[in-house]
């Protein structure tokens, strides 16, 4: 414990001038005899540590004393320092304790690359969850990369969209952050590739059946080209309604279905032209029943028939 906290102290210097012993007692949330201490035993250990008296005094590294990241652009850094979310390093058991990691990396950069790094730092923050973060845990997450760092095969039940379930065995080759979500590519039997939302694996269990990583085998490219190919292989639905300014915010919150906003175009009684873009009929029908008497659909004409069939099944449904 004092070993870290050693280290902190020199980070903590090198990224600051000058540091007083109560705020480095402060920020470590320990006594001011403690820090006294440390920095004896920082002396005694080599480290030159300098106290320098006076009103705008402190402890402070000689100058010659710093480490530096040797090879690393300027631009390098700076992607350094947007770290992958919290829950997301959690979710694969990585847990930062003590002081940031950032402010790690930030003590090893020469002086003329940390004022631009600290832009990063101080004002990029990746946050990847939902607003609500959900209450369950995936618990086959840990299995899944108990297998994926030893190479070994894993049996798994899957629940796919529509509900239906199966049990398969597979070879994992890599886990997907998209959002908030989890997903894991793995080659089946035949050698085929296959993407599996982590949420959706009910069941998972490593086995001790080595399997050979295909070597051509490259992970982001593989999810950069099946995203392209599931994008590509979706059906478009496109209608066209016209809604109340009301509602505008509601729609565009995200971009899921909205494809045009057009507030240039002349209003009809009042309402705003708006082009929707979706998967299927139902879908575009159940969206546009759920605004009401906030939305009406202009076209295509013939599915105001199923918009209204399936109003009269709702109130009947009621009555």
């Amino acid at each position: 414990m004092r070993a870290d906290r050693l280290l902190s102290i020199m980070i903590l210097l090198q990224n600051n001038e000058i540091l007083t012993t109560r705020e480095l007692a402060k920020r470590l949330e320990v006594s001011d005899r403690t820090i006294l201490r440390d920095m004896d035993a920082l002396s005694l250990s080599g480290i030159p540590v300098v106290a320098d008296r006076g009103k705008t005094g402190g402890w402070r590294l000689m100058d010659h004393f710093r480490s530096y990241l040797s090879g690393l652009k300027l631009e390098d850094t700076k992607a350094l320092f947007i770290l992958p979310a919290e829950q997301m390093l959690k979710d694969l058991g990585v847990e930062i304790k003590g002081l940031d990691i950032r402010q790690k990396l930030l003590a090893s950069l020469p002086d003329s690359s940390k004022s631009e790094a600290l832009h990063y730092m101080e004002k990029v923050y990746m946050d990847t969850g939902t607003w609500k973060p959900a209450e369950e845990k995936n618990n086959a997450l840990l299995t899944i990369q108990k297998a994926l760092w030893e190479d070994t095969r894993l049996n798994m039940a899957y629940r796919k969209a529509d509900g239906t379930s199966s049990e398969r065995t597979v070879s994992p080759l890599g886990l997907v952050a998209k959002g908030s979500s989890w997903y894991l590519v793995a080659m089946n039997d035949d050698g085929n590739l296959r993407s599996f939302r982590v949420s959706r694996i009910t069941k998972a269990e490593a086995t001790e059946e080595l399997f050979s990583r295909p070597a051509e085998f490259d992970l982001a490219e593989y999810w950069k080209q099946s995203k392209l190919d599931f994008a590509g292989s979706l059906p478009t639905f496109e209608v066209k309604v016209l809604v109340q300014p009301s509602i505008i915010g509601r729609l565009t919150f995200t971009d899921r279905f909205v494809e045009k906003v057009d507030t240039a175009a002349p209003a009809v009684d009042g309402k705003v032209p708006v082009t929707l873009r979706f998967n299927t009929e139902q879908e575009a029908v159940e969206y546009v029943l759920g605004f009401g008497g906030a939305m009406m659909l202009v076209q295509p004409d013939y599915l105001t028939e199923k918009i209204v069939q399936q109003a009269k099944s709702v109130l009947a449904m009621y009555e």
